[in-house]
């Protein structure tokens, strides 16, 4: 079982930028997609981001389109999140996954979760 460790959360005020990182443990690493999914207070978790296994291949929910940016590195296992110009309504639990495909559709089922990192984005 791939064991998954985020960091790079915490407190920011509008407009500043955030880079989560995700860590992960097993030899197979870059044979899976990963992503991003976050669940803010009272709400369902929803996408955010996903990569291919090789990271040739990104995917984005529209709400962090064209000011987020999703990236690995295989060498060291581990996935990125670029977010820029953040919003309070990016304010969120975050957490990775990695699925059970080479590449992402929404249909991918999850292979492990990681425990999550907070992201608060003040006014």
């Amino acid at each position: 079982q791939v064991q998954l460790v985020e960091s790079g959360g915490g407190l920011v005020q509008a407009g500043d930028s955030l880079r989560l990182s995700c860590t992960g443990t097993g030899r197979t690493f870059s044979s899976y997609a990963m992503g991003w999914l976050r669940q803010a207070p009272g709400k369902e978790r929803q996408f955010v981001a996903a990569i291919s296994g090789s990271g040739g291949n990104t995917y984005y929910a529209d709400s962090v389109k064209g000011r987020s940016a999703i990236s690995r590195d295989n060498a060291k296992s581990t996935m990125y999140l670029q977010m820029n110009s953040l919003k309070p309504e990016d304010t969120a639990v975050y957490y990775c996954a990695t699925f059970y495909t080479s590449d992402w559709s929404p249909e991918s089922p999850f292979r492990s979760w990681g425990q999550g990192t907070h992201v608060t984005v003040s006014s």
